[in-house]
């Protein structure tokens, strides 16, 4: 049998498939978080904002507030909720890149909060878990 860069093996389709499914899930997570942020009268800045070796998935403006918001999305429970995955290393590294974007911006003394957007993707319409000042 030849192998080359056009010949996969089954597992290794099945591999992508799933990178692939999980991929569409993160991204139909944002749009979910977007339309929830937005109904709460909150504008979007910024999305996938990167910064260094990182990224913030939504900034957003409440009021006078700049919003950096973490979105999870899950299919399923498998690894718990989705809320939980949002780790004390992966806060760390948001506030980093917070910091980062409040540097390019020049907004040194810009009020701000932390928020998570929980979405649990399992049945025929998401669940929502919105944490307002998560950490």
């Amino acid at each position: 049998m030849l192998r080359g860069a056009l010949y996969h093996t089954s597992r290794q389709r099945r591999k992508g498939s799933r990178m692939e499914n999980r991929a569409h899930a993160g991204v139909r997570g944002e749009e979910i978080a977007v339309e929830h942020l937005r109904s709460l009268g909150m504008e979007i800045l910024e999305r996938n904002y990167h910064f260094g070796h990182g990224e913030i998935d939504i900034i957003a403006r409440d009021g006078d507030v700049l919003v950096f918001c973490e979105v999870k999305a899950r299919k399923s429970d498998r690894f718990g909720d989705p809320e939980y995955a949002v780790t004390p290393r992966k806060r760390l590294q948001i506030r980093r890149i917070a910091q980062g974007y409040l540097y390019e911006h020049a907004l040194a003394t810009q009020a701000c909060r932390f928020d998570v957007v929980a979405i649990r993707m399992m049945g025929t319409a998401p669940v929502v878990n919105y944490i307002a000042n998560a950490f």
